[in-house]
């Protein structure tokens, strides 16, 4: 398994119980991993962007199954180089991955395709982006077209902001992501995360969640790579999740695989349910994260034969996925500074947070001296489950404060909207 942080913790945690490892537990590889992945698997010093050097280790450990946690190594292409030398991956091709790696080509496909979504504009330029503002009403979506971790999406309320949004984009504040810049109108409605398998072909229903993206409590202050989930998400009922289906992850699938670049992996659409029905904000091409933690608190499927046969193109012989009845709440505890610059080495102690039954799972945790310090912007997923949000949220903030982290902060209401739902 690729990856670093507190997705690939709980891919890792999730992978360790499969059956495909039952008698080979040695043979659980993680690149590079981090404090809490090596609990479950053998961390290595594997530089993934060198694709000859991850060939070369699998090719010597006889690695059946590779399984590629973040978005970069995918847009990089690194499941092409790896299924050329025979190896099955799970994590789209590089092609595939222009989902994620472009929003523009994504907002392409969806005309192309008839998948609900927001009106757009593709700009290249500063002064081409500033004239294509005439055409919108406030407030401004504007999103750096390629990768920036989760931070690359401005919504601007005046036009003034707008400009020196654009402005930052064009001026390198997202690097080689915002070259070119995506300007979208403002869709109004509750978000929520849609995950789904597919082998390019098959199409299985994963899980939902609802994020909380703001750094702030009632969703306020700068964009983040999320600061906390839960799931599911029930704002997607069962009529809801059909739509999504058929109208937005089943026209995806057909429509890459008939422009010759099938889709295998997990789509994780990121959605906005508006008056007019569920649309669709943006593509990733891997798990979320923090949505992946609570969703791995839930799954009683063996993750290990669902990723496989993905990989393999069997996902046809699975039976569906199966989740607990329960809802996961997840809290994300991140260092001083974050989203700007972290505050690193902070000491961390985990006490006895996971005596009732949470799990903590690492994000940007080092080991210093045998001791655990924060290493990153989002540190640690401190994760729960409850009856409902309202229980797995006192859960969840329960094991929060049994941490001794003081360097770390976290925000105290996520899941608020579910919550308000369910004690009204």
């Amino acid at each position: 398994m690729l990856g670093s942080g507190g997705r690939e913790h709980a891919l890792a945690w999730k992978l360790a119980q499969s059956r495909l490892l039952a008698g080979a537990e040695d043979k659980f590889y993680a690149a590079p991993g981090n404090p809490g992945i090596a609990e479950h698997a053998r961390c290595i010093a594997l530089n993934v962007t060198d694709h000859d050097s991850v060939i070369a280790f699998c090719e010597e450990e006889q690695i059946g199954l590779v399984v590629v946690g973040p978005e970069a190594p995918l847009v990089d292409g690194l499941a092409d180089s790896l299924r050329a030398r025979g190896f099955a991956v799970f994590g789209p091709s590089k092609r595939a991955a222009q989902l994620e790696g472009s929003k523009g080509f994504t907002k392409d496909l969806c005309e192309r395709a008839q998948i609900p979504t927001a009106g757009y504009v593709r700009t290249v330029s500063l002064e081409a982006a500033r004239a294509a503002l005439d055409t919108f009403a406030p407030p401004y979506v504007l999103k750096a077209d390629g990768l920036a971790a989760g931070k690359g999406v401005v919504i601007a309320e005046t036009r003034v902001e707008a400009d020196a949004a654009l402005a930052d984009m064009f001026g390198g504040a997202f690097g080689e992501a915002g070259a070119e810049v995506v300007i979208e109108e403002f869709m109004e409605g509750e978000e929520a995360s849609f995950f789904a398998l597919t082998d390019g072909s098959t199409i299985m229903t994963f899980g939902s969640a609802q994020d909380h993206k703001r750094v702030g409590e009632g969703d306020t202050g700068p964009n983040t790579g999320g600061m906390g989930a839960y799931s599911p998400a029930r704002v997607l009922d069962p009529i809801t999740r059909g739509e999504v289906m058929e109208k937005i992850i089943g026209r995806t699938v057909k429509a890459m695989a008939d422009e010759g670049m099938p889709y295998s992996g997990v789509l994780f659409a990121g959605l906005m349910l508006t008056r007019e029905g569920p649309k669709l904000i943006e593509y990733n091409c891997r798990f979320g994260d923090p949505e992946c933690q609570v969703m791995m608190m839930r799954l009683e499927s063996d993750l290990g034969e669902l990723l496989y046969a993905c990989a393999t193109n069997s996902l046809a012989s699975v039976e569906r996925v199966k989740m607990r009845r329960e809802t996961a709440l997840t809290v994300v505890m991140a260092a001083q500074g974050y989203p700007g610059t972290p505050e690193k080495g902070g000491a961390i102690d985990l006490g006895n947070a996971e005596q009732a039954g949470a799990k903590v799972f690492h994000a940007g945790t080092l080991l210093a001296d045998g001791h655990l310090v924060a290493n990153g912007g989002r540190v640690l997923n401190v994760t729960a489950l409850g009856g409902n949000v309202t229980g797995a949220q006192a859960a969840a903030y329960a094991a929060v404060d049994a941490i001794e982290a003081p360097t770390l902060f976290c925000r105290r209401d996520i899941g608020w909207r579910e919550v308000a739902r369910e004690t009204a």
